[in-house]
């Protein structure tokens, strides 16, 4: 709707017309004789020039005014101006208008959304001690060395005590005060275990529980960051296979990395390498997954804990992703924290 312009407000006798006739001196009333010059004198005017214009202060007061109002209106004030024919929005206008935004803009994918949820409460587990010399951790020292560009079997870093990185995992806060899950492999033999937050905040941990049956572990962590967010854990007895899931954790001490799919089965079982463990009742999940990904958190696309990574199907010993991953319930995970089940 147009606004009305606003002008200040002008003399009522125009500025030439005012000025007029008045000159320094008086002059003399002319008589009728005198409208007309006489036969033969040419007619003369004179003209008078008005002094210069002095301020007129209420004009300027009024042109403040003005532009005072005009701020009001810009501010809101439009709202008391009366509005004719104006239009009434209907749900077919609603409607074309979330078609347009949904076609001009791109939105966030609901695995990036998932991602960005449970990310503050993922946390990178460094396990430090003497160096193992199975095939698994050979497998995961070159893994972790050619994540980092260096030779495949360059030693791994010293700890400022000695120990060396045995090992790099990924666990889940599910407790602001510092308890974290994770698998009972990754810390398994570690003489020192090591968790770095997501703000970068570096701590000692120890084991407070474990599951030997879920390879599942139960962490404290000697100092938390100020606003630690924990995970919120979804119970998975409506989960059923095709739905999506997100995997967030560090393979390879690359982190933290977040691969997306779906969930390929329920109530799956699987052996150890070595065939010393069985587990039953695991989900089974596509999204990639590499050592390193254990003990991190699988979850569905509102960022809610589902299950925990616990290990890969791999018929050789490369110990690489071919499309076969498993997660531990998270009812088993939070009854090894002593949580109550759902």
């Amino acid at each position: 709707m147009r606004r009305p312009a606003l002008y200040s407000r002008s003399p009522s006798v125009p500025q030439q017309q005012a000025w007029a006739g008045k000159v320094d001196e008086p002059q003399a009333q002319s008589g009728p004789a005198d409208d007309a010059a006489a036969p033969g004198e040419q007619a003369t005017t004179t003209q008078v020039a008005p002094p210069p214009a002095k301020p007129r202060r209420h004009v300027l007061r009024n042109t403040l005014l003005g532009v005072l109002l005009l701020g009001a209106l810009g501010a809101g004030g439009y709202q008391f101006l009366p509005r004719h024919g104006a239009h009434q929005l209907t749900q077919k206008d609603i409607d074309a208008a979330v078609m347009r935004s949904l076609q001009t803009t791109t939105l966030p994918s609901a695995a990036a959304r998932a991602a960005d949820i449970i990310r503050p409460s993922v946390v990178e587990i460094t396990a430090l001690g003497t160096e193992k010399n199975t095939p698994a951790a050979k497998v995961e020292k070159r893994g972790r060395n050619l994540a980092r560009g260096k030779p495949p079997q360059a030693d791994p870093p010293q700890a400022p005590g000695g120990e060396v990185e045995r090992g790099v995992g990924t666990g889940v806060v599910i407790v602001d005060k510092g308890v974290i899950l994770t698998n009972l492999h990754v810390i398994a033999g570690a003489d020192k275990i090591k968790v770095t937050f997501f703000d970068g905040l570096e701590a000692n941990a120890s084991v407070i529980g474990m599951q030997p049956e879920n390879d599942l572990a139960v962490l404290q962590a000697d100092k938390i960051p100020d606003d630690l967010v924990p995970a919120t854990m979804r119970s998975t007895a409506d989960l059923m296979p095709g739905d999506n899931v997100a995997v967030v954790g560090f393979p390879f001490g690359i982190g933290p990395s977040v691969s997306a799919g779906v969930v390929s089965g329920l109530k799956r079982s699987f052996r150890s390498p070595e065939g010393k463990q069985e587990m039953n009742n695991l989900i089974q999940f596509d999204a990639a997954a590499n050592p390193g990904n254990s003990g991190g958190p699988m979850v569905n696309m509102d960022g809610e804990v589902l299950g925990i990574v616990t290990a890969i199907l791999n018929p050789t010993q490369q110990r690489t992703f071919i499309g076969i991953g498993f997660a531990v319930p998270i009812e088993n995970a939070a009854s090894a924290a002593g949580m109550p089940p759902f």
